[in-house]
């Protein structure tokens, strides 16, 4: 039997034992598509509550989705599920990464991967051709990321792709990432999860493509798909870090794997030949500080970025941390003689150089820092977890996106284990393209009045996006996270799905049925709109369940910073006036806003009701769990008292 859009096994890798087995990727598919979904369930099945992040007991688990290995549909991309060392205490997480190294395993004869034991000495795996062998990595032990890939690319063909750690990821720094071609990097601390179970590096190669069952309705909508973006999706014109790439020449548009049009993902050269992906985070996190510094753009931002490639160390932790050791040395609580850091050079390279070894090796103070700038500052003390107020999440990011500003986030960050970047993006992109259309900036056509036709269309009513409410917020949440649910497990691009608003055409408006269709077309089982949608109903409510069983507590934890109600919001990145659209099309500024407690306790009895859980509680019910066919999920939280 053919597995429409599969390559059909999940390898599963003991490094404890140096077995390798598989395991049928339709004892998933069904319910639960691929990425997330399937990366959730096998964690549920495999992962007890108890165990720790860098335990061997945790499970690292790498999926690709249906749609990767078709050409232009922007679905290259793939997922890491796993409990996570960034979130005290220890939980489920995930990552979701470019470039092609998720194809290329599908393209190798798996759609998933499931790393769990632990080496006794280093190794890394080899898949090609849909065999799996665990090689010795003791040569490779020591070896920055970057260095890693190319050894083993020459090793084993151009054509391997590799993911890698760095030394943060050796040495099992909380920060650290998982390295792939591309450039692509996968976060929650998953790097120091590879380096607790002793593997360097996943190699796969392969080129068993996937098949379709209806090629013809492919094609077609494929062409649907080039007609609404023909051109490279952007997000906004005059961005922070968008100026610095459209005045510098040194950046060439790249594209991830079979990608139909290309977004803002960049290849910098700087002046002595160095190369590297550079983009959005990575821009931000030092650009304006070595802009300071420097008083004029250089290369500096990109060998920060460079650095944290070659380290494995995420890079978007950065902009808070350095935000967080400049204001304690200020304060007196911390010296550059106590931490080795030269830190009133903050914005030269020479700082970044001694902050990301320190870190990246658990030398001196680097030991603390690498458990995050939350964690650090708690180990600190000396009142230094005052200066992380206002500015940063409980993981310890900026905090963009606050809900000082766009109250929709609100339970978007309050219910997710990470900061949900591409939930935050359904309402951060429209009003991006939206100050374009206020600013009269040249081709810009979301109007106030196309914003509430798109509110209304997609996101439960215009009241979604009048943003002088509480209003209308929590149905939209409640849609975007089921929307993104699904698309994690589709796992498509970010920049490029959804298709809501269209620059071109007469009526701007996209097609919200794409993606059933698309899988539809690709798997031979029809499946609409609203069926994909309850599948990411289904994967979150899986999530949440997860959660549950490692001692989430519902309401209790469905929480927000408690600066969200008493720090007025002074700077958003990315809408420095705070600029949005009011009642009847009004435009409202939300700067010097607080958030509303008691009005975000409303928005939770709402968005509980709709999600069937608990009101008083948060908890899920049985018969939500049911509902969504999850009846095993129900009886394991009701085995332990965790129901409802």
């Amino acid at each position: 039997m053919t597995d429409f859009g599969y390559a059909g096994r999940v390898l599963k890798a003991d490094l404890s034992s140096g077995n390798v087995s598989e395991i049928p990727t339709a004892d998933y598919a069904d319910r639960l598509i691929g990425g997330r979904g399937i990366g959730a369930r096998i964690y549920w099945d495999e992962v007890p509550p108890e165990a720790g992040a860098l335990d061997p007991a945790n499970v690292l688990i790498f999926n690709s989705g249906p749609f990767a290995g078709f050409p232009g549909l922007a679905a290259s991309r793939w997922h890491i599920c796993g409990k996570s060392p960034v979130n005290h205490p220890n939980t489920f997480s995930y990552a979701n990464c470019g470039g092609s190294w998720g194809v290329y395993l599908k393209f190798a004869g798996y759609d998933g991967l499931i790393l769990q034991g632990q080496a006794e000495r280093p190794v890394y795996l080899l898949i090609r051709d849909g065999h799996a062998e665990i090689r010795d990595a003791t040569d490779l032990w020591g070896q920055n990321a970057v260095a890693t890939r190319e050894i083993l690319k020459g090793r084993h063909g151009k054509e391997t792709r590799v993911a890698t750690i760095g030394p943060a990821g050796e040495n099992q720094v909380g920060m650290a990432v998982i390295l792939a071609d591309d450039d692509a990097a996968g976060s929650a601390g998953f790097g120091a999860v590879m380096g607790a179970k002793k593997i360097k590096a996943v190699c796969v190669q392969g080129g068993k493509k996937p098949v379709v069952a209806h090629p013809q309705r492919l094609a077609d909508l494929r062409k649907r798909i080039r007609e609404l973006r023909p051109e490279p999706t952007t997000i906004w014109t005059g961005g922070y870090h968008d100026t610095f790439m459209e005045t510098s020449p040194k950046f060439k548009k790249t594209l991830c794997w079979s990608c139909p049009s290309g977004c803002v993902r960049a290849i910098y050269e700087a002046d002595d030949g160095k190369k590297g992906k550079f983009m959005c985070q990575a821009i931000s996190a030092y650009l304006g500080a070595a802009r300071r510094f420097y008083g004029k753009d250089t290369d500096v931002p990109f060998y920060v970025a460079r650095l944290c490639d070659e380290y494995g160390v995420e890079i978007t932790g950065l902009l808070g941390m350095n935000m967080w050791l400049w204001r304690c040395l200020r304060a007196g609580i911390l010296t550059e003689e106590d931490t080795g850091i030269p830190i009133s050079r903050l914005g030269s390279l020479e700082y970044m150089e001694i902050l990301l070894r320190k870190i990246s090796y658990r030398e001196g103070f680097g030991e603390v820092l690498g458990q995050g700038v939350v964690r650090a500052a708690e180990i600190v003390g000396k009142n230094s977890v005052e200066h992380l107020k206002g500015e940063l999440t409980r993981w310890g990011n900026y905090y963009s996106y606050t809900p000082r500003l766009y109250m929709t986030t609100s339970l978007l960050y309050a219910t997710e284990p990470k900061t949900p970047v591409p939930q935050l993006h359904h309402v951060s992109f429209l009003i991006h393209e939206w100050q374009d259309w206020l600013n009269k900036i040249e081709g810009a056509s979301l109007s106030t009045d196309l914003v509430r036709t798109i509110a209304r269309k997609y996101y439960g009513g215009e009241v979604a996006f009048d943003f002088s409410t509480y209003e209308g917020k929590a149905r939209a949440a409640h849609i975007i996270q089921n929307y993104e649910h699904a698309k994690d497990c589709l796992v498509l691009c970010d920049f490029f799905w959804p298709i809501r608003y269209v620059r071109h055409t007469a009526d701007h408006l996209g097609d919200s049925t794409l993606e059933s269709k698309v899988l539809s077309a690709i798997i031979g089982k029809d499946i609409d709109e609203e069926g994909l949608s309850r599948i990411g109903e289904r994967v979150l409510n899986l999530q949440r369940a997860i959660l549950t069983r490692e001692g989430h507590r519902g309401r209790a934890d469905d929480a927000l910073p408690e600066t969200d109600y008493t720090i007025p919001l002074r700077f958003e990145l990315g809408n420095p006036k705070g600029l949005l659209p009011g009642k009847e099309g009004e435009v409202i500024s939300r700067l010097g806003s607080v958030f509303d407690r008691e009005k975000f306790e409303q928005m939770k009895d709402e968005y509980y009701e709709l999600r069937g859980w608990d009101v008083k509680t948060g908890r899920q019910t049985r018969a939500t769990l049911e509902r969504l066919q999850l009846k095993d999920i129900a009886n394991g939280l009701a085995g332990k008292g965790l129901l409802a």
